[in-house]
């Protein structure tokens, strides 16, 4: 075999290693950064004036705030097991950490834009069908990667978390309008930041779709530690 065929194998495997160690995983913990404004989608224990009265979800700017967390799950109807490879297009829960609420919306106006209310809905992650959000790849993989952008796509009204850029005021001064838009746009497109991340449990041979290889090689979970919690 000559160097450069060597040379080439070598460089794809650890491209594939790489991508691997990338892929986004349930049980991962998170922060999500809305791409256009920079802000954090963030949560409280602090209730809607209007709408449901349920508890907000807002975007803030600052990034060392814990009420910024929020943790993967499986579908209501199909639960994943910690480490799970998130694919494009799965149905997967955000379950806020410290308020242990999962991401909601619904068909109530928002307060400030009069698109629909995004709220924090549930208890200890036991929610409804309002809860369900849809992986939205924006590139070719089959996976949902962590350098890659995403949008969320509500499964129940088919719109998309947003954010408005509308600002609050108090008692959250400050804070922007986290929404659903019924259009995909650059105000929708959010990217994971700092987090603890859970290795896949078991890797994709392949991350790109449309490739006849569906194989998964076995590792042990362990977990990787971008930022503590």
């Amino acid at each position: 075999m000559s160097n450069l065929i060597q040379w080439s194998i070598f460089i794809y495997l650890l491209q594939l290693s790489a991508s691997n160690e990338d892929v986004m995983t349930c049980g991962s913990t998170f922060k999500l950064l809305n791409q256009q404004s920079g802000d954090r989608l963030h949560s409280h224990d602090v209730k809607y004036g209007s709408g449901s009265g349920q508890q907000s979800v807002t975007g803030t700017p600052n990034a060392d705030d814990v009420n910024s967390y929020w943790q993967i799950r499986g579908d209501i109807r199909n639960d994943c097991e910690r480490g799970t490879p998130i694919k494009c297009d799965s149905v997967v829960r955000l379950f806020h950490v410290t308020t242990r609420k999962n991401l909601h919306s619904h068909n109530y106006l928002s307060p400030l834009s009069n698109n629909q209310e995004v709220s924090g809905y549930g208890e200890d992650g036991v929610g409804d069908e309002g809860d369900r959000w849809k992986v939205d790849c924006t590139t070719k993989n089959d996976f949902w990667l962590r350098k890659d952008p995403v949008r969320f796509q509500h499964v129940v009204t088919g719109k998309y978390l947003h954010l408005t850029g509308d600002t609050y005021g108090r008692p959250i001064h400050g804070q922007k309008e986290i929404s659903c838009y019924s259009y995909a746009n650059s105000q929708n497109l959010w990217k994971v930041d700092a987090g603890v991340y859970i290795r896949p449990s078991s890797e994709p041979l392949s991350s790109t779709r449309d490739e006849n290889s569906n194989s998964h090689s076995q590792s042990t979970t362990t977990d990787h530690f971008d930022d503590e919690l």
